[in-house]
């Protein structure tokens, strides 16, 4: 398991950037950022390839995976990947990437936690935890949901790092904190965001804050 670190995990798509370019965005948050994600569900591959390699400029350093598209990541040179329960298989993109790459896998309920392959991954994303509007997310687990679904990983792989996804932002972050996650995952918290460095700073404040109370109870 390669060392990542999602206390703010944050999700770059085109169809929520504000009418910024998504590299413009990753320059402005990256400071406070920990882990950044490409999610492009309708890009064709020339202009993801060429967009990964602008973010990855722009970030300075913060790790950037790409969701979905394993094709994607190696011909750009990210980090990793980030794959769901209906892409490559894990094994499948760890034989491709590599040893030294992340791998993270989004989990909905508590048979997939209890069925993901955690010998072939880096962290593990658990949501939709709330409503959204950058995804269809029909029925949120909640946080008793996240709760169920983190006890089911946890009990096979105890330190897995795992961030919380779905309508998140400052409002909430702290009480997903407190159920247990590592870090949260965002989008629209940030990218439409008036001002998303500020936005950025704000949300990663609140993330160590929480963070650093709980491993103080």
């Amino acid at each position: 398991m390669n060392p990542v670190d999602l206390s703010l995990y944050a999700l770059l798509d085109p169809e929520r950037a504000n009418g910024r370019a998504l590299a413009a965005i990753a320059r402005l948050i990256a400071p406070a950022c920990t882990l950044v994600q490409l999610r492009d569900k309708h890009g064709d591959t020339r202009r993801m390839i060429a967009e990964a390699r602008e973010i990855r400029a722009a970030l300075s350093g913060v790790p950037l995976v790409i969701n979905d598209r394993v094709d994607v990541a190696l011909a750009a040179g990210t980090e990793g990947v980030h794959i769901g329960q209906d892409d490559m298989d894990a094994a499948d993109a760890r034989r491709l990437l590599g040893p030294k790459a992340i791998i993270g896998l989004s989990l909905k309920t508590v048979e997939e936690a209890k069925a993901a392959p955690i010998a072939q991954l880096d962290y593990c994303a658990i949501g939709g935890v709330f409503l959204t509007q950058s995804k269809d997310n029909p029925q949120p687990v909640g946080l008793d949901g996240f709760k169920k679904i983190l006890d089911a990983l946890r009990r096979r792989a105890p330190q897995m790092p795992v961030t919380a996804i779905a309508g998140i932002d400052a409002s909430n972050a702290a009480p997903v904190i407190a159920a247990g996650a590592d870090g949260v995952a965002v989008i629209s918290a940030l990218s439409m965001a008036a001002d998303p460095a500020q936005a950025a700073r704000a949300l990663r404040s609140i993330i160590d804050g929480a963070l650093k109370e709980r491993r103080a109870r």
